[in-house]
This record gives C-alpha cells, sequence and structure tokens, in this order.
C-alpha cells in the first residue's frame, strides 16, 4: 500500500524560515562590514540551498551563504576556438588579489565575531548559538565559461562560482542558475515541484532513520536536480499523483541523460565533483523503491 496522500501533504511542507532569515541578515551584516579587510575589493554574497530554494523541511537547521569575488574571476575557455583564445590571452589581465587571498581575509574576520568557526573541506562553519541557526559560508571567486569571445567588449560566458577545498582543489559551480531554474520550473509545474522536493527530501530522512539508506549518499542538492528531471505534465492533481509518477520516473529513466537543475553539468557521473556518483545515485534509487513498497 502507497504511503496516504495525508502523509504526503506533511511531508511537503516548508520547514521554518524565521531563524534562517535571522541568522542570514546577522552574518551578512558581518560581512558586508565596512571595516572588513576585504571591503575595498569587489563581491557580492547571496544565499543557496533549500532555504535559499524554498525546499527546506523542518529537519533543516542551517544557513548556506555564498560570499563571491567579484575583482577577480576566473576562466575555462576550453570552447573557445583558436582564434578566440589568441584574443582572450591577448586581452586578460593577471589578478593581484586570489581566492586564495580572500578565503583567508574572510575566515580571519569571521573568526572576530564568532566564536568556534571552523574550516571545513569547502565551507566555513559558524555554530549557532541562541536563536542564531548554524551556517555555511562558502568563499568563492567569480567564475566564466567562454561560449565565445571576440573581444573585451563583448564576451559571451556562463557565469558561476569556484571555490577550493582544503586540498586545494578547485570546484566550479552555478548555484543562481541552479536556483533560477527550479523556481521556474516550480512556477510552470502550479508549484508542486518544491512541494515534492521536500516530500523525497522527507523521506530521504526517514530512509536514513530506519536504516533503509546511509546518511550522505542522497544530498539535497542532488534531490532537487533529480525531480528537476521529471516532466512538467506529471506533477499535479494531488501529491500521491505527483510523487507516484515521480518514482516511475526514477525507476524508469537513463541516468546518463539526466542534468543538474543548472543544465550545465551532468547529475550522475563517477569522479566528478559536482556530480552524484553511479553508486550512490544507483543506492538511493534501489533503497526508494524497497522503501516505498514496504511502508
Amino acid at each position: 500500500m502507497p504511503i496516504s496522500d495525508q502523509q504526503l501533504q506533511t511531508w511537503s511542507h516548508q520547514g521554518s524560515v524565521t531563524q534562517s532569515k535571522t541568522t542570514h541578515e546577522a552574518i551578512r551584516a558581518v560581512l558586508n562590514s565596512t571595516d572588513s579587510p576585504y571591503y575595498l575589493k569587489s563581491f557580492d554574497d547571496f544565499l543557496q540551498g533549500s532555504y535559499a530554494n524554498d525546499t527546506n523541511i523542518y529537519a533543516d537547521s542551517d544557513v548556506d551563504i555564498v560570499i563571491r569575488l567579484t575583482s577577480t574571476f576566473y576562466d575555462n575557455t576550453d570552447d573557445l576556438q583558436a582564434g578566440e583564445q589568441v584574443a582572450y590571452q591577448r586581452d586578460r589581465v593577471p589578478a593581484d588579489y586570489e581566492l586564495s587571498d580572500f578565503k583567508r581575509d574572510v575566515t580571519a574576520w569571521l573568526r572576530r565575531h564568532y566564536a568556534g568557526v571552523t574550516v571545513g573541506n569547502k565551507a566555513i562553519f559558524i555554530p549557532g548559538n541562541g536563536n542564531r541557526r548554524d551556517a555555511d559560508v562558502l568563499v568563492s571567486a567569480e567564475h566564466r565559461r567562454y561560449t565565445s569571445y571576440s573581444g573585451f567588449m563583448d564576451p559571451q560566458y556562463n557565469e558561476g562560482i569556484v571555490f577550493e577545498t582544503a586540498d586545494g582543489r578547485r570546484i566550479v559551480n552555478y548555484p543562481r542558475q541552479h536556483r533560477t531554474n527550479l523556481s521556474d520550473k516550480n512556477q510552470a509545474t502550479g508549484s508542486w515541484l518544491k512541494r515534492t522536493v521536500r516530500v523525497f527530501k522527507n523521506m530521504r530522512n526517514r530512509m536514513i532513520e530506519e536504516g533503509y539508506l546511509d546518511a550522505g549518499i542522497a544530498p539535497s542538492y542532488f534531490i532537487e536536480g533529480l525531480l528537476y528531471n521529471v516532466s512538467n505534465n506529471q506533477y499535479g492533481y494531488s501529491q500521491l499523483m505527483s510523487v507516484t509518477n515521480c518514482l516511475n520516473f526514477i525507476q524508469n529513466s537513463n541516468r546518463d541523460n539526466l542534468t543538474c537543475a543548472n543544465e550545465l553539468h551532468w547529475l550522475v557521473r563517477d569522479y566528478q565533483d559536482v556530480c552524484w556518483s553511479t553508486s550512490n545515485y544507483e543506492r538511493f534509487r534501489t533503497s526508494l523503491r524497497i522503501f516505498w513498497n514496504s511502508y
């Protein structure tokens, strides 16, 4: 017997946003202080993750903030023609303030304002205190994936972020495209997409609690990307029908054709920092089927 529509509707509800909003505003004020050591550099900040995408559930507790250096940018010119490569290299100006400098300065600034700040593999963790929730600050720089280059005044590129891991690897991603595309598809599905994402995230958590799935196998980012691939006409009518259609899609689709919600990365690929590994994806898909059939 499938999970009842009533239970699925309960799981579709958004978690509290009040504390997340307060946390974001407080940390953002610190990051944008005119007294910071990096204030004279050009940078911006924005949210990413479940709270930013309105897919947070009651179990979500952290706030993900991106601070991005824009006075320096990094590039990928692999798609440029030979002549375009020459023109680009001719116009290129070396940076005098690197991503590593920016991360050093942001880390030091946050440690002046918050106790217990730690630098993880990807982000800086700020522990919650009182009404402030846990938060991750991802220090990044602008990244440009060039599609054409005819001169300094008319470049064509996909704009994203690049950040460094603890071992010095650089990872490129596109959180703004992810957020925009999710919102557009949510509107196109009559607001069913994000409700359904929240259902799957709650199911994922229940699967972990009951031993169907190990923690860390199915991050929220990949669940959002997976359901982004489901056709718009598969959403609607009822929460039960939307979830059932998505389950059928997951079981029957070709994983190699799935894209991330940003539409710039494949969703399932091995040895790619921004992709769901084949083994983890298959473990999630198999565990999901077993959980649904035995609930």
